[in-house]
């Protein structure tokens, strides 16, 4: 079931999904969600809902509420150039920083709502390098962190998230896609390096014939049922053993 919150924030309110088992059951522990590059919509609630109904609190915030009114954006949404330029805009304009500064302010509505830690966090998309940065940078409160199709894990930037593999004390899983220039062979080889150095518990995965964005059922071309149901068995098994 989702409820639609809205959260004070250092920067102002970000508008957000809470969801909890459809059956009624109370939740055995909490994980925040972070939407792909276009945001939440129908889709991201298919899928925020469907971990809730495995027994979890969910937190879908709006990453991009600095923004205040945009979209509606879908799937295909980057298809079309003036979308696709108002979005590019958006996530370049979102930092990584601003949503580890949110994410304190996530944490207080898992709190409030009876869930004390430690939670999961998964990403997709553009957030899959912002779910390992908050679990490096809150490690008492991550169990676990994983990312599907997430871009620049290993990049030359100094934000990049390879660079914080000693600090993160969760359980991370990566899926990559292998068809994917937003996390070519060379950067998933220095990330695998990089973690295996900082003795980290990590397993990264390569989903070989799939695209960036397969996980997603709004993405038309891209999005493969037998690939996403793979994913969901990973996913799900990761918060399971760490999460209970």
């Amino acid at each position: 079931m989702k409820k639609l919150i809205h959260i004070s924030t250092r920067d102002g309110t970000a508008p957000a999904g809470l969801f909890t088992p459809d059956s009624g059951k109370p939740a055995k522990s909490a994980i925040l969600f972070f939407m792909d590059a276009m945001g939440p919509r129908p889709s991201m609630d298919e899928m925020a809902q469907r971990l809730a109904d495995s027994g979890y609190l969910v937190l879908l915030p709006d990453l991009f509420y600095r923004f205040g009114e945009y979209g509606p954006f879908s799937g295909a949404s980057f298809a079309d150039e003036t979308s696709r330029n108002q979005l590019l805009k958006m996530i370049g304009e979102t930092s990584v920083e601003m949503t580890t500064s949110d994410t304190e302010a996530f944490m207080n509505v898992l709190q409030r709502n009876g869930m004390e830690g430690p939670y999961g966090v998964v990403g997709y998309c553009m957030s899959g390098r912002r779910a390992l940065t908050v679990a490096a940078r809150f490690p008492a409160k991550f169990a676990a962190a994983a990312s599907f199709h997430g871009a620049a894990l290993a990049s030359d930037t100094p934000d990049s998230p390879h660079h914080l593999a000693a600090e993160i004390k969760a359980r991370v899983y990566v899926g990559t896609a292998s068809d994917d220039g937003s996390f070519p062979s060379e950067q998933s080889t220095r990330f695998a390096d990089a973690f295996r150095r900082a003795g980290a518990d990590f397993a990264l995965e390569s989903y070989v014939g799939m695209q960036h964005g397969w996980t997603v059922p709004d993405r038309d071309g891209v999005y493969d049922e037998a690939g996403a149901e793979r994913h969901w068995r990973r996913l799900l098994q990761l918060f399971e053993e760490t999460l209970g």
